[in-house]
């Protein structure tokens, strides 16, 4: 009696084992995730491959560089452009795909001559798996611990989002931040330079009315 009282006392609660099935079942979503740099006048370009009827997304962001603008475009296998933008700050496409195959993603900053952009995308490919078994399939409603798993899933998805965005928000800002502390610096600099070229052509000019003009020798003989 005791030993059966001890042990049902140390038991997990259900709803953290309803919870740890779950992370054990989740299948994660096949992609990347990816900060990188581009150059004035470049091009770069990513590939995935993406099974016929599988559902892919892409989000992209530029975070410095220019006006935070880039082109984008999508291509399937064929050839064929399924998405294009020009001069972009940010954007999201989502596409069923029609086409087994490599599908061909392109930033390029063409454009732009001098301006250096750094520039931030999410590429996920497939379905997102349900959190419960045979969800989709049921007639009954969802008990009180299904209904805080979903809750709760729902929850850290918005979380998820809400961290990425702030995150990418704070390196726009340091970016910005960071040039408008280099640009202080350098008109400081030349404020300072200016000021002392213009106070030691003041003081030689003071000097010059109180010089006193000597005669020549010659000036005196004659």
């Amino acid at each position: 009696m005791g030993r059966a009282g001890a042990h049902s006392a140390s038991a997990p609660p259900p709803l953290l084992l309803l919870l740890l099935l779950l992370l054990l079942r989740a299948e994660r979503l096949r992609g990347a995730e990816l900060t990188f740099e581009l150059p004035d006048s470049a091009k770069q370009c990513f590939h995935e491959d993406v099974e016929q009827g599988a559902k892919f997304s892409l989000d992209y962001q530029v975070i410095t560089g220019g006006h935070y603008d880039v082109d984008c475009y999508v291509e399937d296998p064929l050839g064929n452009t399924i998405y294009r933008e020009t001069k972009k700050q940010y954007d999201s496409f989502t596409h069923r795909a029609e086409v087994k195959g490599v599908y061909q993603f392109c930033f390029s900053n063409e454009f732009s001559t001098f301006s250096h952009k750094t520039v931030y995308f999410d590429f996920q490919v497939g379905d997102e798996p349900p959190i419960l078994p045979d969800m989709g399939n049921r007639v009954t409603a969802l008990t009180q611990m299904e209904s805080a798993c979903v809750t709760i899933h729902e929850a850290l998805k918005t979380v998820i989002d809400s961290q990425t965005h702030y995150r990418l928000r704070e390196a726009q800002d340091r970016a910005r931040a960071e040039d408008l502390n280099s640009r202080v610096s350098y008109w400081s600099v030349g404020e300072t330079v200016a000021l002392f070229v213009v106070s030691l052509s003041q003081v030689l000019l003071l000097k010059s009315f109180f010089t006193e003009k000597r005669a020549s020798p010659r000036a005196l003989h004659s």
